[in-house]
């Protein structure tokens, strides 16, 4: 089955009060294994880009100045997109701002029946644990040493890591037990013969009487013995 594991990075925490889509990475897999095909783009939100924002994932003003619009690329986008599975973490946060822009430049949203969340699938198999990306990451001995601010590619790189320890872990897949092994015996290895009968005969292991004589003088040095209780 393929999907699609994506991350974005935005203005602010709202679409409704304006804040826009500024970066989106995707990762496709196909039945829990990352293909190495992904989507990466970078977008002019036409507005400023907030301190706090900023801090968080790096990209400012001027970096994004002369980066495509949105409207400029979405069919790239859709024609990576398909109609696959959409993963992401705390999903609904992403599902918000990639279908607010799909609603700005007139085209339809993408139906949440083809949202995959990560934090609610991460809920049910951990509650009460922390359920951040990085504490996922460190859960499942995923690397993310190099991640110093958010980025969309990466993170979604990241989280397509997890997903498939999320889901099943590397075992995913994996049918040894259903499968019938078949081992091919070279020629002349087995045959019809009768079985040789030059073996060796059996060693005796009886004690000699000096061995015994030994044995008999040193248990008589035991001093009370627990068989003579």
């Amino acid at each position: 089955m393929r999907e699609i594991v994506f991350d974005t990075e935005t203005t602010g925490l709202d679409p409704r009060s304006g804040d826009r889509m500024v970066e989106i990475g995707c990762v496709e897999m196909i039945n829990k294994v990352a293909t190495g095909r992904t989507y990466h783009a970078y977008f002019n939100p036409e507005r400023d880009m907030p301190a706090g924002a900023e801090a968080v994932h790096g990209l400012s003003s001027a970096f994004l100045s002369d980066k495509p619009l949105f409207s400029h690329t979405v069919e790239e986008l859709l024609d990576f997109l398909e109609d696959a599975p959409l993963v992401a973490h705390n999903a609904g946060f992403d599902f918000g701002f990639l279908n607010a822009e799909l609603t700005i430049v007139s085209r339809e949203p993408v139906c949440t029946s083809r949202m995959v969340d990560t934090v609610a699938i991460a809920r049910k198999k951990h509650p009460g644990a922390k359920l951040s990306l990085d504490a996922l990451c460190s859960r499942y001995g995923v690397d993310r040493s190099h991640r110093v601010k958010h980025g969309a590619l990466l993170d979604a790189e990241l989280l397509a890591q997890v997903y498939v320890e999320l889901t099943g872990g590397r075992q995913i897949g994996l049918e040894l037990a259903a499968e019938t092994v078949q081992i091919e015996v070279p020629a002349g290895v087995l045959s019809d013969a009768p079985p040789r009968s030059d073996r060796r005969a059996p060693r005796a292991h009886a004690a000699s009487a000096a061995e015994l004589g030994r044995h008999l003088e040193f248990l008589q040095k035991i001093q009370s013995p627990l068989w003579g209780r």
